[in-house]
């Protein structure tokens, strides 16, 4: 029976933080092109520099007691750790409320049912292009049949409502939106436009970005779903401004980290596959868990993670939140 909640945790600026997104691995089996770096795929770290599952467990049971609700898993692509469904179930055992993951979707028709079964409440779906070479060509490969067979066999398994995340690049599949938000006339799905972000340590260093400029924002996007439907709002969930189109079974979320912030209502940490907290994706300041001896430390981090948190996005300031492999997304 899990421990009573000890006291909720509030950073400096009183927004209450009960989310953590955790990143298991930096390795994927995709090579997006809006993920990876301008200077190619950053090497993957070696087997002993990633958090040990223990330290992981030990770290969230901490933040448990100061009132964690919430955990998202994911990498890289979490389903290429061979223990993923051990750390599902272990982390329901914490006893958080909330149990999700995000994947690209390769590897989940062989792991939909295991997950939901080892505890799994969702998961996320990436899916950048409803037609199967427009998919191979973002994704460095993908097969797009793989992904529709898995959010068929994430429904059948009860990992409802799927959520399906998907960027919007210019001259690349903008002209696939409306396609998208259609999807929700006839599914209970969930489908989630979010804004292009850079990514890179250093990009001005390395020269632009091949996307540089192709940023399809949240208000582009509802004008162009306006022009050919109703849109009713339906309120914000998390960092997800939501509708639903008139008739419409499912949600389409605009999630927009460049254009509007929705740091007023950041309720997240973040942890790094090798096992550093970040208070914010974009944060300069990350916060080593790995060497923590002792619950106390592990509680000391935390709380200094949350007292780390910055009132707005560090976009502003122009810092980039390196490869989304590394850092989870």
């Amino acid at each position: 029976m899990p421990e009573p909640v000890k006291m909720e945790l509030r950073d400096t600026f009183n927004r209450k933080i009960d989310y953590i997104r955790v990143s298991v691995t930096d390795r994927c089996n995709l090579r997006c092109m809006y993920c990876m770096p301008p200077s190619g795929p950053p090497r993957c770290l070696k087997p002993s520099r990633i958090l040990k599952t223990e330290k992981l467990l030990q770290f969230l049971e901490v933040a448990r007691k100061y009132g964690l609700k919430k955990v998202r898993i994911t990498g890289g692509e979490p389903l290429l750790r061979k223990d993923i469904t051990e750390i599902v179930r272990a982390i329901r055992d914490i006893g958080v409320e909330d149990l999700s993951l995000t994947t690209n979707g390769q590897l989940l028709p062989l792991f939909a049912g295991r997950l939901r079964a080892a505890g799994l409440d969702r998961v996320n779906v990436s899916m950048d292009s409803l037609r199967p070479e427009r998919y191979r060509e973002i994704t460095g490969g993908g097969d797009l049949q793989n992904v529709l067979r898995a959010i068929e066999l994430a429904e059948a398994a009860g990992l409802a409502p799927v959520k399906i995340n998907m960027i919007p690049i210019r001259g690349v599949n903008d002209d696939e939106v409306l396609e998208f938000a259609a999807l929700t006339l006839k599914k209970d799905w969930h489908v989630r436009f979010i804004e292009l972000m850079p990514v890179g340590k250093k990009p001005a260093a390395r020269g632009a970005s091949s996307l540089d400029g192709r940023r399809v924002t949240a208000d582009e996007l509802k004008a162009a779903i306006r022009a050919a439907g109703e849109l009713f709002p339906m309120g914000r969930s998390g960092s997800s401004a939501n509708f639903r189109l008139a008739g419409g079974r499912g949600v389409i979320g605009f999630i927009s980290p460049m254009s509007d912030h929705f740091c007023d209502s950041c309720n997240r940490l973040r942890i790094t596959a090798a096992g550093r907290i970040r208070p914010c994706l974009f944060s300069g300041c990350e916060v080593d868990i790995g060497a923590a001896s002792s619950e106390k430390e592990m509680e000391q981090l935390l709380l200094y993670s949350v007292r780390s948190k910055e009132k707005g996005s560090l976009l502003q300031k122009g810092v980039p939140c390196g490869a989304m492999s590394q850092v989870g997304g």
